[in-house]
């Protein structure tokens, strides 16, 4: 979908939403782990909500939601075994969730632009890449978020 328009106007209010509910259970999720390290359930709970919300930003052409919370699931879908989330990785993925909450609210109601400096998601996918060991880095998820050289 296109961002302009009367389809998008109409389409925003159900998106942000949708991506708030999200959001939460993804935080409901994480303040679980922080009480019990590693629940299998509140893991694979925080990877659906991410997923979910990845998949709404995507039909809505919120390419810099849709990347980072792809990034942001495939970070802990792809953690070494087994998952060591530690209160660095927790607070980590805790500044992943404040980011992508504060990126809603950026969205322009009217044009659907989503204007921001890339620097805190890279730099947050860098943290949560150190806090959370990874087993493979074969895999580049689709994305514009650039590490610099």
């Amino acid at each position: 979908m296109m961002n302009d328009g009367n389809e998008w106007q109409l389409a925003l209010p159900e998106f942000l939403h949708e991506a708030e509910k999200l959001l939460t259970k993804s935080q409901e999720c994480l303040s679980h782990l922080h009480l019990i390290r590693n629940d299998s359930d509140a893991i694979d709970c925080m990877k659906i909500s991410l997923m979910k919300l990845a998949e709404k930003a995507d039909c809505l052409a919120l390419r810099a939601i849709s990347e980072f919370s792809r990034h942001i699931q495939y970070l802990i879908a792809n953690a070494e075994n087994p998952l060591q989330l530690h209160d660095q990785a927790l607070n980590a993925l805790e500044d992943c969730l404040r980011l992508l909450a504060w990126q809603l609210e950026l969205i322009d109601a009217k044009t659907g632009l989503l204007t921001l400096d890339e620097a805190e998601q890279t730099t947050l996918i860098a943290t949560v890449t150190v806090q959370i060991p990874q087993k493979d880095f074969s895999y580049k998820p689709q994305q514009r978020i650039h590490h610099a050289s």
